[in-house]
């Protein structure tokens, strides 16, 4: 240091640089890391400390302008672009242009695309509600980047004006008589609710006498149209009057079976005593029929099937037994709970010499001549009888959201010979389903081919092994602890839900085949999957389910870490527990804890097409959201004996959404209602969007991720964008293989998921610290 100025200092001031006392500090500390510093690197490290400005400056500039369009990343790009100390306004707007020019372009290949991919980043960010004059200024920025401008881009934006307008329209109308069907709904609800009447009345309507009335209540006779939950527990009963007028007639044939019941009991406690018949039920309960669900599978019924429920924990050889059973049979079907297990279930029968077409939501492979079929469980075809049927994972049953597509399954697989493989907790529901059937069961339990044990200490991440799998609950959690591993020196595979079930295959093949040492992953690794993992590490013994932050149950852990020790590769397998994440006390707890009976047994169920057509005839009304406002409100009591009524919470969203919509009848809305979307992705306004141009003749275009970066230049946010993009995408072509007239460009969507599962894949590849971990 000369005269109390240090080399850094020196380099600023040689540098002819003005800089401002409070960035001085920051200047030095960067020139000092670049030391010897010339002019050039002197300037480059100013631009540095001032960017951050420049950023916050952009984004000013961006809000006050109205474009929303302009992201925080974008700013950055523009920021990194800029050589002047001291820019102006002007010369920031234009890097922002230069920089959002590149990435329209990189939407797509037409003008039209680029718009069309904003727009719906905009719509999924929850700021799709442009204005006209908003969407306008959006479509002039998209044209240039393209280069039009002037003249040139007249019938661009002429076009996409155009189309704007109609979508404005119709998307108006279609909200218009949406809520106008759901006022007409909610009034004829409550206009029948007005309609009830208390118990009191009922005698007088009948013509009986009280004690008549309640005895004929409790047999069912009577329906009780809507029952109110009252202080202590009880119940207050109302009954609809247009209901009981028809049962007068039937009253004395009522009060003579009463009387032969009472005869038949006179004589003698070893006589049988006659049960009444079912009676009437409230007219639309009986068209639904849910509480007679069992009957709804006439072909199923109509066999004389046979269940054997083989359980047993992981790796026990449930699936290879019933496998060996199905390949044997002339023909047969194998139920799976995912896409990629329904794959796994087609190449074991493939190795066993048995060719088997496949189906699910979303794809159809049909093998001539094949007298086989894998499937996923929603698939069941519940009108082809075969001699044997897998059904597979039947814990799902207790699953809120699928457990309806388990007990259809289980109750509907039209097979002589029905197995149901599932872990021992589901014993009692696969029980008592089969007895709602009349179907005889036959259990068979396995056990663990190698013992499962508990750590006895807490794992450190530097501890973890190759063989290891890590497990944590969330998409986040697994790309930080991947980034952890690979800084670490580990390479590392990846399994969570968000991914295809092809690049999930991809990544438990490079695991299985040693490619990488350690597997980080979520529960989605707890079915199916089969790894040669010997130990399984819990990163936490906490997950989020949905609704709350708990802790594991037994199931969960005994589910996941089932996972570890493969059977002919190690002697036994180990669960433990990350340092930190929880006590090994509690692992071994769970693991030893008997199974748990499932809180509620009985089985979930739901409407299906049949039953939505005939609640709609019934209620005289083609208003999809007033059928399951309906269904829900009056098919199947709180406590009806048998059955649970599943959620229809997110079906009611999407007939909210397109009740409205032009073009599509009931039952076309009933399938859009069905598709599988994530809510949380705005899957049910993206739902509508497709439904409206579906309804006005128009083809629906599939989604299309755009230009995608080098593999080992993608951030999260990217690798996040791509993967919501290919859930689009199956959401696409699951209504594709429904309506292939309106999802007319199938081949272009497999193409983009093709290639958006080759571009995931090679950037989970990546093992060295990129932007992804970043």
């Amino acid at each position: 240091m000369r005269h109390g100025v240090s080399p850094a200092e020196a380099a600023i001031l040689a540098s002819g640089l003005e800089v401002e006392a409070r960035e001085m500090p920051a200047l030095i500390r960067r020139v000092e890391r670049r030391m010897p510093a010339d002019a050039e690197s002197v300037r480059a490290a100013l631009c540095e400390v001032r960017r951050r400005g420049w950023i916050s400056r952009l984004n000013d500039l961006a809000n006050r302008a109205g474009r929303v369009w302009v992201r925080r990343a974008d700013n950055e790009t523009a920021a990194g672009t800029i050589r002047d100390i001291l820019p102006a306004d002007e010369a920031l707007l234009a890097a922002l242009d230069a920089t959002l020019a590149n990435r329209f372009r990189a939407l797509g290949p037409t003008p039209e695309a680029a718009l069309e991919a904003v727009v719906a980043e905009l719509t999924e960010a929850g700021q799709g509600n442009l204005s006209a004059d908003r969407h306008a200024q959006l479509a002039r920025e998209v044209a240039a980047a393209f280069g039009l401008a002037g003249d040139a881009s007249l019938p661009f934006l002429e076009e996409v004006g155009s189309r704007e307008s109609r979508r404005r329209r119709e998307v108006r109308e279609a909200e218009t008589a949406a809520r106008a069907k759901r006022r007409e709904e909610v009034a004829r609800l409550r206009a029948w609710e007005k309609s009830l009447v208390e118990f009191r009345e009922v005698p007088g309507l009948l013509g009986v006498g009280e004690r008549e009335a309640l005895r004929w209540i409790a047999a069912g006779l009577i329906p009780v149209a809507r029952r109110i939950p009252q202080r202590g527990g009880r119940e207050r009963w109302e009954f609809d009057p247009a209901e009981l007028a028809p049962l007068r007639a039937v009253v004395p044939q009522w009060r003579e079976a009463d009387k032969t019941a009472l005869e038949a009991r006179k004589r003698g406690p070893a006589a049988p005593a006659l049960k009444l018949g079912k009676g009437a039920v409230a007219a639309i309960a009986r068209v639904a029929a849910l509480d007679r669900y069992a009957g709804h599978f006439a072909t199923a019924r109509a066999l004389n099937r046979r269940i054997t429920l083989v359980t047993g924990p992981t790796n026990s050889g449930k699936s290879h037994t019933a496998l060996d059973a199905l390949a044997k049979a002339e023909n047969g079907m194998a139920l799976a709970p995912l896409r990629l297990l329904a794959h796994e279930f087609r190449d074991a029968l493939a190795s066993r010499g048995v060719p088997a077409s496949l189906s699910t939501g979303e794809e159809r492979i049909p093998v001539p001549g094949a007298r086989h079929l894998a499937a996923t469980v929603e698939m069941c075809p519940f009108h082809l009888p075969v001699d044997v049927a897998v059904v597979d994972e039947a814990q799902m049953l207790a699953d809120r959201d699928r457990g309806a597509a388990w007990t259809a399954a289980i109750m509907g697989t039209p097979a002589r010979d029905v197995y149901v493989l599932g872990a021992p907790e589901s014993a009692t529901q696969v029980k008592r389903i089969a007895a709602l059937c009349g179907d005889p069961v036959e259990e068979v339990s396995l056990k663990r081919k190698s013992p499962l044990v508990a750590a006895k200490a807490p794992v450190g991440m530097g501890d973890l092994k190759t063989g290891d799998a890590l497990v944590a609950f969330s998409r986040r959690d697994v790309l930080d602890l991947r980034a952890e591993l690979v800084r670490r020196g580990k390479r590392v595979a990846v399994v969570y839900g968000a991914l295809s079930p092809e690049v999930r295959r991809a990544e438990a093949a490079r695991f299985r085949e040693g490619e990488a040492d350690i597997l980080v992953a979520t529960d989605a690794i707890g079915m199916g999957l089969n790894l040669p993992i010997r130990r399984v590490v819990f990163s936490t013994l906490r997950k989020f389910d949905g609704e709350e932050r708990r802790e594991l149950n037994t199931q969960e852990v005994k589910q996941i870490g089932g996972r570890a020790g493969r059977f002919g590769r190690f002697e036994e397998g180990v669960v433990a527990v990350l340092a930190g994440g929880g006590s090994p006390e509690f692992v071994r707890m769970m693991l030893d804890a008997p199974p748990a009976p499932p809180e509620d047994p009985r089985p979930l169920v739901q409407p299906d097409a049949d039953i939505i057509a005939n609640v709609a005839q019934e209620i005289g009304s083609d208003s999809l959201f007033g059928v399951l406002a309906r269904i829900k409100r009056a098919v199947l009591r709180p406590d009806d004996p048998n059955y649970r009524l599943a959620d229809l919470t997110q079906a009611m969203a999407v007939a909210s959404a397109i009740d409205g919509v032009a073009g599509l009848d009931l039952l076309q809305r009933w399938t859009y209602a069905l598709c599988p979307v994530d809510e949380r992705d705005n899957g049910v306004a993206r739902l509508a969007r497709w439904a409206i141009e579906h309804g006005a003749g128009r083809g629906v275009q599939p989604p299309n991720a755009g230009r995608l970066p080098a593999p080992e230049k993608a951030s999260r946010d990217e690798l996040e964008r791509a993967e919501k993009t290919h859930k689009r995408l199956v959401a696409w072509r699951w209504l594709s293989l429904r309506f292939p007239q309106a999802y007319v460009a199938r081949e272009e969507a497999m193409a983009e998921t093709e290639r958006l599962d080759r571009w995931i894949e090679d950037v989970l590849r990546q093992q060295r610290r990129a932007k992804l971990v970043a």
